[in-house]
């Protein structure tokens, strides 16, 4: 693969910091748009990105957190778009479009384009989802998601949810569930016994094997099944 850190233009035509990865020399290549969680645009985040790329798919991963402290380390970055009360929705979206635009302007792309976020990035995800086009879109526990947007949704949805998280809490997950369902739309719920919020980090105390794997299972199967080249 070919993995490395680029500028897109993002939200307002902005340069943002994003990172790429993709298979190298192949063609016909299905897109993902990753969103990183509230820690930022971290190592761990990055290896997600790899891990696309290692299974087939162009994977870029937009800096949300690029302006509030340009060239700062991850989590001195996340503090700064904290403390600035946090990335707005709208900035977001031109963020995410941005990056869309480039996986899709690419002559290896098959023009297929899905978005996974975790933890806030969960929410973006939703989102996403809810404002864009986008061929599929993964949420990963992402909390205080309006359940108002379910109306919008424009793509297939896989939600991926630990049932002893506190944000979102199983209730949250069942709000979102019925207004889905109220809306005719398309999706697949998993919630996960003995796992929590972050049970994809594998860095941290919250990581869950047995979630994860299933949960990555799940994902490269409904991938598969919309972002394929054959759809």
């Amino acid at each position: 693969m070919t993995a490395g850190t680029t500028t897109i233009a993002g939200h307002g035509g902005d340069e943002i910091e994003a990172y790429f990865a993709y298979p190298s020399g192949a063609t016909d290549q299905p897109s993902v748009v990753v969103l990183h969680h509230m820690p930022g645009f971290d190592r761990a985040s990055k290896e997600i990105v790899r891990t696309f790329a290692a299974y087939g798919y162009a994977a870029l991963m937009p800096n949300l957190h690029h302006r509030y402290a340009p060239g700062a380390k991850a989590g001195d970055a996340a503090a700064a778009a904290r403390d600035a009360g946090g990335v707005p929705d709208e900035q977001c979206l031109g963020d995410v479009q941005g990056a869309i635009d480039v996986l899709r302007g690419r002559a290896e792309a098959n023009g297929k384009v899905g978005v996974i976020g975790y933890c806030s990035g969960g929410r973006q995800s939703w989102l996403v989802a809810c404002s864009l086009d986008v061929d599929a879109a993964v949420d990963c526990y992402g909390g205080r998601a309006d359940v108002s947007l379910a109306p919008n949704l424009r793509c297939p949805l896989l939600g991926l949810f630990g049932k002893e998280d506190q944000s979102p809490s199983p209730d949250d997950v069942a709000a979102m569930a019925a207004a889905l369902d109220a809306n005719g739309k398309t999706y697949e719920f998993h919630s996960y016994d003995d796992a929590g919020h972050a049970f994809f980090s594998v860095d941290r105390p919250s990581y869950r094997l047995e979630a994860a794997k299933d949960g990555w299972k799940r994902i490269w199967a409904f991938y598969a099944a919309h972002l394929n080249p054959a759809k």
